[in-house]
């Protein structure tokens, strides 16, 4: 079936507040349309296909450069967060290529070693680098995505502003609601926590495993999508995938080694990125012209740094500023 017909089949498939793919799609470079896919489709190839994306298999979830190859990467988090957001978005009859795109491509701006790569880079980016920020306009500018898709990577975070589709709204939680099981999964498996230790207001409304917490907070937001119209997830479950974050950050993300680990890779990505401001021809950065210091070469050294995995940037640490190999930040 050629795009034309399917978008018309989906005009009728899809929930009224569903957001529709109409030609090439609204994009800041505009384009023909494809023959047989919709504009969102596109976007979900290109992304699929896309350098950033690929990189991320390099870039940790949680654990630096783990010894452990079950432990999540960025890119397994991503996949896990498109399944989640597939799963509530056909519930809910919203398009699911839009909302597979924009969660697939979500975290494509964030640098190596986690979110201590935001506070490090944040001082050469004027308002600070925001890994969902810096990705929609920064990092997939060259795809030349659609419209709703950029705002959706742009505002998949909670401290950004709401999503303007539906579709966004339903990336933004698929988010939350795949870190929070998934990390606190891997934490298990690292022999830093046990599932003993989960709250149980936790417990009592979603249980310990990773498949049946998805599963209740999955069908609990699909209820109160159904039940209301709105993209929200209904007490108890609420306050249960609250809890579960609390004690990720208190038992997981912001125990004394994790701080210790993110003090050390504040420091190596903020040194790294000094590196290459001096150094703007290195690695094919920048360009004849670009002088060291220059805005240009500090712009050009964020994008290389932030696009580093977690294990080149490890090694450029310690070729360019010759850190002892001892003292680079740790997995676990």
């Amino acid at each position: 079936m050629e795009r034309v017909a399917r978008e018309a089949a989906d005009d009728l498939a899809l929930s009224p507040g569903a957001t529709r793919a109409e030609g090439a799609g609204d994009r800041a470079r505009p384009e023909l349309p494809d023959r047989f896919r919709t504009c969102f489709e596109r976007d979900l190839d290109r992304i699929q296909h896309s350098r950033p994306f690929r990189r991320l298999a390099g870039k940790c979830q949680v654990f630096i450069a783990p010894d452990d190859d079950h432990l999540r990467t960025r890119l397994t988090h991503a996949i896990e967060v498109a399944q989640v957001a597939a799963s509530i978005a056909k519930g809910a009859g919203l398009n699911l290529a839009l909302t597979t795109a924009a969660a697939l491509g979500h975290d494509c701006g964030h640098g190596p070693a986690g979110h201590a790569s935001e506070e490090a880079l944040s001082p050469f980016v004027p308002g600070g680098y925001h890994h969902a920020v810096y990705g929609a306009d920064v990092v997939l500018a060259p795809l030349n995505l659609c419209r709703e898709t950029l705002d959706a990577v742009r505002n998949h975070s909670w401290n950004r502003p709401a999503p303007a589709t539906p579709e966004g709204e339903v990336v933004a939680w698929a988010d939350r609601i795949a870190y929070v099981c998934h990390d606190v999964e891997d934490a298990i498996d690292a022999g830093i926590v046990s599932s003993t230790d989960l709250p149980g207001e936790v417990v009592e409304v979603v249980g310990t495993s990773r498949s049946r917490q998805l599963g209740a907070f999955i069908h609990a937001l699909l209820d109160t999508v159904l039940d209301t119209g709105t993209v929200a997830l209904r007490q108890p479950e609420a306050d249960a995938l609250d809890a579960l974050r609390a004690f990720n950050y208190e038992r997981i993300y912001l125990r004394p080694e994790a701080r210790e680990q993110a003090r050390r890779v504040i420091r190596l990505l903020a040194s790294l990125t000094e590196w290459f401001v001096a150094n703007p021809r290195a690695a094919g950065q920048g360009d004849a012209t670009t002088m060291p210091g220059s805005d240009e070469a500090v712009a050009a050294a964020v994008r290389y740094v932030s696009g580093m995995t977690d294990r080149f940037a490890l090694a450029l640490a310690v070729e360019h500023l010759g850190w002892d190999r001892a003292a680079l930040p740790g997995g676990v």
